[in-house]
Formats: C-alpha cells, sequence, structure tokens
C-alpha cells in the first residue's frame, strides 16, 4: 500500500478534501480522506505532493483512436486542407482511409492510447470501423468501452456485419463491449434493429452520432440536400434513399425503439426542444464534442437547453480528423470559453469524469477517487491558490504532472 497526499483531493463524487490523501493497495482505491485520517488508519509509506490537486483520470466519452494519425495520413495524401462542409469532410476521410498502407491504423490506434495518458485520460469511449484492430485494446491499460461500428444499407451484408460484431463484442478485452451503429442516415431501419436486438441480448450500450449537422436535419425532414445528393451516391446507396419523413433523427430513432437508457447520442447540436425532452424521457446521455463541431462548421450544441432539460452530459475529443488534441483538458476551457454562463469549472470537471464513467456505464470503477475502484488518478501542479475554488483554479493554471493507472505511474513522454 502506498498514501498519495496533496493539498487538495478532489474525488469528484464528493466534496475537495483539503489536505486530501488517497491510499492505493493492489491496484485499487482502498480510501480517501484527509492525510491525517489515513495515516491513523494505515502504516504506509506516503508520497507528498505539495501545492497539487489530485483527481479521478478523465474520461473520453467518444473518440476514434484509429484516426489519430489523420493530419499526417492528408499531407502525405496531399490533402492539407479542411472541407467546410460536413459531407466533403466525410469524402475526404473515405478517400484518405483507403489509401492507407499495411499497419498504419495500427500505429495510429497506439499513438491515440499513448496521447490519451499523456494528457490524464484513462478511460474512453472509442469508435473502432476496423474489426481487425481489437486484438490492440486486450492489453491497454486504458479502461473503458470500444464502441463496434456498423454502416450500411444493403440488407446481406448487413446480416453478415451483425454476426462478425456479434462474435468479438462477446471476447472481453481491457475495454468493454459496445455498439456504434453510425447515424441515422447511415444505418438502415433493420440494420439499427438488427444491433438494438445485439445490445439487449449482450447487455451493451450503443453510441449514435446524432443531429450533429444541419444537413442531417435537412435530410430527417425531406431528403434533401448533401447527404442525399452526394454521399448516397458516393457510397452507390442511390436505391436507399428515403421519401421525406418529416421527422428528426431523435424521434426517428424513436419509431424504431431504439432510443434507452443504453444509448449515448454524440453531438446533438441540432436537436429541438422536443428532441431534447423525448431523449430525457428515454434516458439517453449526451456526449458533447464541442471543438469538433466548431473545427468542421457544424454549429453549436444548445448547452442551456440540454443542461435544463436536465439530460446527463459528457465530454469527448471526437479524433484528430475533426480536432487538434485528444486531451480533454483542451475539451473543457474550450466549452467554458464557448458557454461561459452554462457551465461551471465544477459542473465541467463532473462532465469530463463522472459524466464520462456513466455513460459509458462503467462508474462501478472509473470516475471519481472513492474506495473499490481502480486507482487512475491525476496529480495537478496548481500552486498556492488559499481561499480559491479548487475547480476553477484547475482550469484556469492546472498543470499535469503525473498520471497513474490502477496504480501505477505512467512514464513521461
Amino acid at each position: 500500500m502506498r498514501i498519495y497526499a496533496a493539498s487538495y483531493l478532489l474525488p469528484i463524487s464528493s466534496p475537495p478534501i483539503e489536505g486530501g490523501a488517497v491510499a492505493v493497495e493492489n491496484g485499487l482505491i482502498a480510501a480517501v480522506g484527509t492525510l491525517r485520517e489515513l495515516r491513523e488508519s494505515y502504516a504506509a509509506p506516503v508520497t507528498d505532493l505539495p501545492e497539487c490537486v489530485i483527481m479521478p483520470g478523465l474520461v473520453n466519452a467518444h473518440t476514434h483512436l484509429e484516426l489519430t494519425h489523420f493530419p499526417a495520413w492528408k499531407v502525405r495524401k496531399d490533402l492539407d486542407f479542411l472541407p467546410k462542409r460536413y459531407v466533403e469532410w466525410v469524402q475526404q476521410v473515405v478517400k484518405i482511409k483507403r489509401a492507407l498502407q499495411p499497419g498504419d491504423m495500427e500505429h495510429s490506434v497506439r499513438e491515440g492510447m499513448r496521447l490519451c495518458l499523456e494528457s490524464g485520460t484513462t478511460a474512453v469511449g472509442d469508435i473502432l470501423s476496423d474489426f481487425s484492430l481489437v486484438p490492440l485494446f486486450r492489453d491497454t491499460p486504458l479502461t473503458g468501452r470500444l464502441f463496434l461500428e456498423a454502416i450500411g444499407h444493403d440488407p446481406m451484408q448487413c446480416a453478415s456485419l451483425v454476426e462478425r460484431m456479434e462474435a468479438l463484442l462477446k471476447v472481453q478485452g481491457s475495454l468493454l463491449p459496445g455498439i456504434s451503429p453510425h447515424t441515422p442516415h447511415t444505418v438502415s431501419k433493420e440494420l439499427f434493429k438488427a444491433l438494438q436486438a445485439l445490445s439487449e441480448k449482450l447487455r451493451v450500450p450503443k453510441a449514435v452520432h446524432l443531429s450533429e449537422t444541419a444537413e442531417e436535419a435537412s435530410f430527417m425532414h425531406d431528403t434533401t440536400g448533401a447527404i442525399a445528393d452526394l454521399l448516397y451516391p458516393m457510397a452507390h446507396w442511390e436505391q436507399y434513399l428515403p421519401h421525406p419523413m418529416r421527422t428528426t433523427s431523435a424521434h426517428f430513432l424513436d419509431d424504431l425503439g431504439v432510443l434507452d437508457r443504453g444509448t449515448l447520442a454524440v453531438h446533438a447540436v441540432h436537436v429541438t426542444p422536443d428532441d431534447a425532452k423525448l431523449l430525457k424521457e428515454r434516458g439517453v446521455s449526451v456526449v458533447l464534442c464541442p471543438r469538433s463541431n466548431d473545427r468542421l462548421f457544424v454549429g453549436c450544441a444548445p448547452h442551456r437547453l440540454l443542461k435544463s432539460a436536465g439530460l446527463p452530459l459528457a465530454l469527448g475529443t471526437d479524433s484528430l480528423a475533426s480536432n487538434d488534441s485528444l486531451s480533454l483538458w483542451d475539451e473543457m476551457r474550450f466549452l467554458q470559453q464557448a458557454a461561459p454562463d452554462v457551465f461551471s469549472a465544477e459542473e465541467l470537471l463532473a462532465m469530463a469524469t463522472m459524466g464520462g464513467a456513466r455513460a459509458l456505464q462503467i462508474e462501478s470503477s472509473a470516475g471519481s477517487l472513492e474506495a473499490g475502484k481502480r486507482a487512475d488518478f491525476q496529480v495537478l501542479y496548481c500552486g498556492r491558490s488559499a481561499g480559491a475554488s479548487p475547480y476553477a483554479t484547475l482550469l484556469a493554471k492546472g498543470r499535469l504532472e503525473l498520471v497513474f493507472v490502477a496504480g501505477e505511474r505512467c512514464p513521461k513522454p
């Protein structure tokens, strides 16, 4: 056993502890409290971290680690520009992925894992489209969920896809299994229903890119816009174009019976007040990716609406195909500036820890510093900040010093 003590301990699930400490044994948290309390209870060596804050590892509830090297791939392909229309960006992603060399994706995933840990993230909700990479996630120090992504409209291909996913989802690794029907416009009704049945059978959650763009809203209403004109022809889905549906993505999924407490709605930029009410009623969690939304010019999520609706909120970085880093610290600080009068520093830190853990359904082992949970925590230097809120101080000037995973210190890069 070893005790780690700092000027403040932020359990997240309970109030900050001045002069707090965490006792770690066999990779788990044995106890939290003041240093004095833990010294009275345990005869263990103490690592003192003055002028620092100890808090849980961050939980990145939505990312695509396989795309970590995307910026370099763009340069190699002489496509180093950012399209200002979502569908054109999708076309760029598809074009670059088709030109990858053997091993490119594997190196990209490994680098993504390293960058997560380097920035204090110890748990992820990762979306994986290349199923051959699943073995990489069986021995990673990260925890969280690996969501296998499903896209398609062809009935024959969809049936074999579900079979393959089921076989892979039954093999356990460091990350728990999950399912990701890509979007309401790239997944057929039949495939959505089959994935819902698989989700219920295996008791695993689903992550869906929901209402991310204005193009999606137009498509779901009357089958117009770039998705119908460009995306469907590119995928050779012309025969699957639906008649005008006069609906929203949230109501479309609800009519299919696939909105439930196991659903993560990612982005939710263009949800309506009625959508927000429906998502709340169904117990859906929402994962915000504010920097990705800004970079892809898709708009800004209605933060005040989502908060007032009482929706459980989490944070994700999305991928480096649509972001500048995999750091949730960067994400929190960006959102703090984008919605200064909506979220407090305490709420932002909760979204990046407990909020993500609850969305991924891993709150029994991650997201807060509590006895029995895995000893994933980070140490940030804040200097002397007497009288200041430790939450606000962390976002204002916290400097990440150390990251621990299952009680073991991660080496600095």
